[in-house]
């Protein structure tokens, strides 16, 4: 698989039928690699020269060609040649045309396999740090918010039926959770991409006297694999970071989704800015969240994409497969497609401007706080079961009057349980409710001030 002309080289007579080639090529993609087949040239090439296998003037004519020819594509001064196939032949052809021969020694003791490994990874690990930036930029959209919304109230919600109330600022920190689960993930997946592959060779190394360890500090790896065969076949650390990709847009999608929803005017929570929203061609009234809803359409995408990677790794037989090709697009998809994204959620957060009366007043009527009922005559001895069934009992009265449960008068509480007394009001306060959920991770003033706090200290 080497040769500036191409991997047939002159083993093959004649050329690929016009079709095979254009299914054959992968230029069309994988000039996204460009930046880190580069690199890993230049790693290789000063390697090369300190174990003597080429001189030190080669090298250096190479090096300096690679970041010429690196500039000239990356510019468009250069035109991508989909008869070289694939980025590598791409620099590896240009390089030899800039300055002859010694960029026909680069490829010594290397294989496209090692080398489109070696890129593979490297760009994971970079699209790992562009996502978790991008995932931090959201998180602190969200702080944001709910610092400002600190005493502002809204109803949570069950079977998205109106349950008990909590903290708007509890509600949003509930996706930083989410996103500080993704963040991790995605560290992890990049824990174990950052191996450097480079020297594993088509699948058993090389003969020559190369320095594996020197590319990999070069590069930036922590370490080097430890099986040749595995090394170019391998395609987990892929699979591992578009899988949570997929993760972080099934809870961009539930972001989505809410926004949507409290944009109605059935809810009427919240106005989206303007610039994540669409008008109607028809109806001129309208302002639809076309934003959000692709953001939760993107979901299926990304799945997909997942989908397809281990589907295609699936079975294949050791080492490199040309399958393997086809795994660098969902790689693509998935990365561009939800780094986009939080950025467009991170935008749609930080435009959100929230109707806090609506949401107050929604807490009002529902019956939101028939579980404190039960919870103050748990107060008095009353079995849990009991005080539940008693507190279900008085909502049905509370329903029948057509009145909320704060109306209902000390004589009908105690008709239902003698152990109602006159300060079961100040239990019936959607802000005291609240606040008397003071444990960690609850939604008390305090503990929901703690939590911003603490974010805010581990995003710094």
């Amino acid at each position: 698989m080497s040769g500036p002309k191409g991997a047939r080289g002159r083993r093959f007579e004649g050329a690929l039928d016009p079709i095979a080639a254009e299914v054959n090529a992968s230029v069309g993609f994988d000039h996204r690699l460009l930046p880190h087949d580069v690199a890993g040239s230049i790693a290789h090439a000063q390697m090369l020269a300190a174990q003597g296998l080429i001189t030190n003037a080669d090298a250096t004519a190479i090096v300096d060609g690679l970041r010429r020819v690196e500039h000239q594509l990356a510019s468009g001064e250069l035109a991508w040649d989909e008869a070289l196939e694939d980025v590598h032949m791409n620099v590896e052809a240009r390089l030899v045309e800039a300055i002859g021969d010694a960029g026909r020694r680069l490829h010594t003791g290397r294989s496209r396999n090692d080398q489109v490994a070696t890129d593979l990874r490297l760009y994971a690990l970079a699209a790992a740090e562009k996502l978790i930036d991008a995932i931090d930029g959201l998180r602190q959209a969200l702080l944001v918010q709910a610092r400002a919304h600190i005493d502002t109230l809204m109803p949570g919600y069950t079977h998205l039926q109106r349950a008990q109330p909590v903290r708007l600022a509890h509600h949003l920190l509930a996706y930083d959770a989410m996103l500080s689960r993704d963040r991790s993930r995605i560290a992890d997946a990049a824990w174990r991409a950052d191996e450097s592959p480079l020297g594993s060779g088509a699948l058993a190394g090389t003969t020559l006297p190369i320095d594996r360890d020197r590319t990999a500090q070069s590069l930036g790896f922590s370490d080097v694999t430890r099986n040749s065969l595995d090394a170019v076949g391998d395609r987990d650390f892929a699979i591992e970071l578009v899988g949570a990709c997929a993760l972080v847009q099934v809870h961009l999608s539930r972001l989505g989704e809410e926004l949507v929803l409290w944009s109605t005017q059935e809810f009427g929570f919240v106005k989206i800015g303007e610039a994540y929203c669409s008008g109607s061609s028809l109806m001129p009234q309208k302002m639809n969240p076309d934003l959000a809803e692709l953001v939760r359409a993107k979901t299926g995408r990304v799945a997909g994409d997942w989908i397809a990677l281990i589907t295609i790794v699936k079975g294949l037989p050791l080492a490199y497969n040309k399958d393997l090709q086809e795994t660098q697009e969902p790689l693509y998809d998935a990365v561009e497609t939800v780094t986009a994204c939080l950025a467009i959620a991170r935008g749609m957060i930080a435009s959100l401007v929230f109707d806090t009366k609506r949401m107050r007043a929604a807490i009002d009527a529902g019956h939101l706080v028939a579980t404190e009922l039960a919870d103050y005559l748990v107060t008095k001895d009353v079995t849990f079961r009991e005080a539940h069934d008693i507190a279900g009992h008085l909502v049905r009265i509370a329903t029948e009057r057509g009145v909320e449960l704060a109306a209902l008068d000390l004589k009908t509480l105690r008709e239902a349980h003698p152990a109602f007394e006159a300060d079961v009001a100040g239990w019936l306060d959607p802000v005291r409710a609240v606040d008397r959920r003071d444990l960690v991770g609850g939604p008390a003033r305090q503990r929901v001030l703690a939590e911003i706090e603490r974010i805010e200290q581990e995003l710094r």
